[in-house]
């Protein structure tokens, strides 16, 4: 999967970079939401299982992210990074007419996807989120009560048992390494009470994958934001002591198993 493919699109807030790994005969396409501060490039891995499963799989740079335009991790709207990702859902389907569309989100892209969902789950297959920031999530109203927000970047310890993560992480020029800004802070907790209000997703199959030691977006917080999003209908994996991400842990294969196995059943269905 080093095969890689980079579009420039014009998003609602300037150039978003969205990626593609093409597959030359696929039985669906993956749509990737990556997290906060980082960018879709980490995803080569979760890509490829999709691709082994059959995906053709595109997800893009989200505005201030990676190689897409913006001030650096600054996100005022995240309804704009929503209809960016429907940008990058377009061309995707347009090159495999007719195919079903799944839409895997982690971490912001997991509150991404769950709003994506909202507003275009009809044209979705299946919805899958790790380590979602929904529900109930603390840190943005704790740093927004502060006069200054502190320069506290993400710990890489805290993304997976497998050290060579972290490090790979910590050494990333794409990776954003500084502080939270207030302008995302406040975008988060609009959107938390967006999506809380905005309804569940129907009967559209959903996957909740979560890191039982998960510290950087806790497991008891995003239950209740995933319960009514799925209608208590939901799909659960909790990972015995995994940390935040799932796709890049220790036991990725029995993620990436667990994972294909859901959509295997949702494309069947």
């Amino acid at each position: 999967m080093d095969h890689v493919r980079e579009h420039d699109l014009t998003g609602t807030r300037g150039t978003v970079v969205a990626y593609e790994w093409p597959h030359p005969r696929p039985r669906y396409v993956a749509l990737v939401a990556h997290g906060y501060g980082e960018h879709m490039g980490r995803y080569a891995g979760l890509a490829a299982a999709l691709a082994g499963h059959g995906a053709a799989v595109f997800g893009p740079d989200h505005i201030g992210h990676g190689k897409s335009a913006g001030e650096r991790v600054v996100i005022e709207d995240f309804e704009d990074v929503v209809t960016d990702l429907h940008a990058v859902a377009a061309p995707a389907r347009a090159a495999h007419p007719g195919l079903p569309v799944v839409l895997v989100g982690h971490s912001m892209g997991g509150l991404i996807a769950a709003r994506y969902a909202q507003r275009y789950g009809a044209r979705l297959t299946a919805l899958v989120l790790s380590g979602p920031v929904i529900g109930t999530w603390e840190l943005p109203g704790r740093l927004l009560a502060l006069d200054e927000i502190p320069d506290t970047p993400i710990s890489p310890r805290a993304l997976s048992r497998d050290p060579a993560v972290g490090a790979a992480y910590a050494a990333d020029p794409l990776v954003w390494h500084g502080p939270m800004k207030r302008p995302t802070l406040e975008a988060f907790v609009r959107t938390l009470d967006t999506v809380e209000r905005a309804g569940d997703v129907g009967s559209l199959p959903l996957l909740w994958l979560h890191g039982g030691d998960d510290r950087l977006v806790p497991l008891p917080g995003s239950r209740p934001g995933v319960e009514r999003l799925g209608s208590g209908r939901a799909t659960e994996r909790i990972y015995a002591g995994a940390r935040h991400e799932v796709f890049h842990e220790t036991n990725k294969e029995e993620v990436f198993a667990d994972l294909t196995a859901f959509l295997d059943t949702a494309l069947t269905g």
